[in-house]
């Protein structure tokens, strides 16, 4: 029996016995309402409110613009539809890098307004002060490392990150800083599948990758891109399990086509 089975509502401690038992993680993101619905009702054990609502929901090319209020509003829609998935929320761009305060109370707003279980950031040791502030009030953190996309201007490139033996070193170092200032879990994103998998066994609390290889103890896929409802974005990484912006258009086209038409609605489509 998978422990996902034996629980009526998946908790940090779930996800933790989960890697303990070798069994894997399965992570994706929601946004609103019906689309959480949907997740939860497949049995999914996490749920990420990302902050990548900024590109799929709002339009915009990089994470950085969405606000706190706006990923509270999310997280809230998001909850509403959860009854056993552990929900987890990213602190966006702005409302944590300034100080472990500024850290403390965002998150202390996503929890109370959104009714959200956890909260994710982006970073390792600069980082630390703030995870051990948001743990000691009572908060769960998700650590996030390897491509942070809120460091893109920085970087510069969506490309694979610690391919070089320096940062491939401060990402070990770093990952054990997480631990041991109490994340309960860590993302790792786009980063090589041998260095994931050595973290990984190297690690008691679960990672869970994102074009990161199958060597974490689970994986996460951002849903508008699993669904194929993001047009154009195929990295290597990414198994697209269905096409829905085709499905979708087609049946738009077909309605328009039947409204200009005057065949819909017919007789038995109206009072």
């Amino acid at each position: 029996m998978s422990v996902n089975k034996e629980v009526r509502r998946i908790t940090t401690n779930t996800i933790q016995d989960m890697k303990a038992k070798g069994e894997k993680i399965a992570m994706l993101t929601s946004y609103d309402y019906s689309m959480a619905s949907i997740v939860e009702a497949a049995g999914i054990d996490v749920i990420l409110v990302g902050d990548s609502a900024s590109n799929v929901m709002a339009g915009y090319e990089t994470t950085l613009p969405i606000t706190l209020d706006q990923m509270i509003y999310h997280a809230s829609s998001v909850v509403r539809a959860c009854k056993r998935a552990l929900v987890v929320v990213d602190l966006p761009f702005g409302a944590y890098q300034g100080n472990s305060k500024e850290a403390l109370n965002s998150s202390i707003r996503i929890m109370k307004e959104s009714g959200a279980h956890a909260v994710k950031l982006e970073g390792g040791s600069e980082v630390r002060e703030s995870v051990e502030r948001i743990i000691t009030a009572g908060i769960p953190v998700m650590g996030h490392l390897g491509l942070t996309p809120q460091s893109i201007y920085k970087f510069g490139t969506y490309t694979v990150r610690a391919k070089e033996e320096q940062e491939a070193n401060k990402l070990k170092a770093d990952v054990q800083i997480l631990q041991e200032a109490g994340c309960f879990s860590i993302v790792l994103e786009k980063i090589p599948a041998a260095l994931a998998t050595e973290v990984s066994s190297s690690l008691k609390i679960p990672t869970i990758g994102i074009g990161a290889g199958s060597g974490c103890d689970g994986q996460v896929l951002v849903i508008n891109d699993l669904l194929g409802l993001t047009k154009g974005f195929k990295p290597r990484f990414l198994r697209q399990y269905l096409n829905l912006f085709e499905e979708i258009k087609g049946a738009v086209d077909s309605y328009i086509t039947d409204v200009k038409s005057g065949n819909f609605p017919s007789e038995n489509e109206q009072y």
